[in-house]
């Protein structure tokens, strides 16, 4: 595997891992047990049986989880600890070719990554799970699935491309997380201020009544 091949494949694995784990364990680890990717020797562990059925099962499960509005927000909060790290390890054992400056300043680079898409992702399931409606969550979740499907097969078979579209997605994704953040610190401060506001109805009718 060539040096390009590999920086898309390290990019690639940060960039899925913050949006899909399991499912980006489990296609590259199928991929690879399937002779289709040759996978460096620190990721070859994710071709084993064992690995394939922990993260098959996984798959299915997150699948479901991602799906139930307002359950999709929990479960992506729990997952903070757990995607940003793997994808850090994930793009480290990309690198297993290089030398382990270049590991570790690709691993750190990884859990930048890895760290941008998951808040994106969260954050959008937040503001998504606002609207009553189930709909647009499933809607959502199927484009993830998608986009993760398509980012993997983009970074296998031109991994030039690919870098080129993770740097655009990148600066969208650090334009619009001031915004995003803006926007959920909005709604709960409205959320709080409807907290508070049954009290003081319910004072101004006592007033009223009086």
């Amino acid at each position: 595997m060539d040096q390009l091949s590999q920086l898309a494949l390290a990019g690639s694995l940060a960039w899925a891992s913050g949006i899909r784990l399991y499912a980006t364990i489990f296609l590259v680890g199928l991929l690879g047990r399937l002779e289709y990717l040759h996978l460096p020797e620190p990721l070859l562990a994710l071709q084993h049986t064992w690995v394939l059925m922990a993260s098959g099962i996984m798959v299915a499960g997150e699948f479901f989880a991602d799906k139930v509005p307002g359950f999709d927000s929990v479960w992506d909060a729990i997952h903070t600890f757990i995607r940003i790290p793997a994808g850090a390890f994930l793009a480290w054992g990309a690198m297993g070719d290089a030398t382990p400056a270049a590991q570790v300043a690709v691993a750190i680079l990884g859990g930048m990554v890895a760290g941008g898409t998951h808040l994106a992702k969260s954050g959008g399931r937040a503001v998504i799970n606002t609207s009553p409606e189930p709909l647009s969550n499933w809607t959502l979740s199927f484009g993830e699935d998608g986009l993760v499907l398509g980012g993997l097969f983009l970074a296998i078979t031109h991994p030039l491309a690919f870098l080129v579209l993770l740097a655009l997605f990148l600066a969208l994704v650090i334009w619009m997380l001031p915004k995003l953040f803006r926007f959920l610190g909005a709604m709960l401060r409205r959320f709080r201020g409807g907290e508070d506001a049954p009290p003081a109805l319910s004072a101004r009718a006592r007033s009223g009544l009086s």
